[in-house]
């Protein structure tokens, strides 16, 4: 017979509790870090922007690996042209927003 070689049980294909409880509390942590930034001015300026953005980028990846599933897939490459495809239309209408917002402060 043939044996599988999966590490998973069948109820844990998708990830176990203890996978959730680790993503959420990821998340919780991920979440408080920017909020504490912000309303009590633990950095300022140039700073706080970069620890925004990367708590944001930090957000994403737990998002992705442990909710969504990214890596647990037979062919993750198909998941990875999907993510990109959405991260060039989030860049699109980010970069167009922040376009139209530029010249139409221009306009007044």
């Amino acid at each position: 017979m043939a044996q599988s070689h999966s590490t998973h049980s069948p109820e844990e294909a998708h990830g176990s509790f203890k996978w959730y409880t680790i993503g959420f509390v990821l998340s919780l942590v991920l979440t408080f870090i920017p909020i504490g930034v912000v309303l009590n001015g633990w950095l300022e300026g140039k700073a706080s922007a970069i620890a925004l953005m990367i708590a944001a980028v930090l957000q994403l990846a737990v998002q992705l690996l442990f909710f969504m599933h990214l890596r647990e897939e037979k062919k993750p490459r198909y998941n990875l042209i999907s993510l990109l495809f959405g991260l060039v239309i989030l860049f699109v209408i980010v970069a167009g927003s922040m376009w139209i917002m530029m010249y139409n402060m221009v306009a007044l």
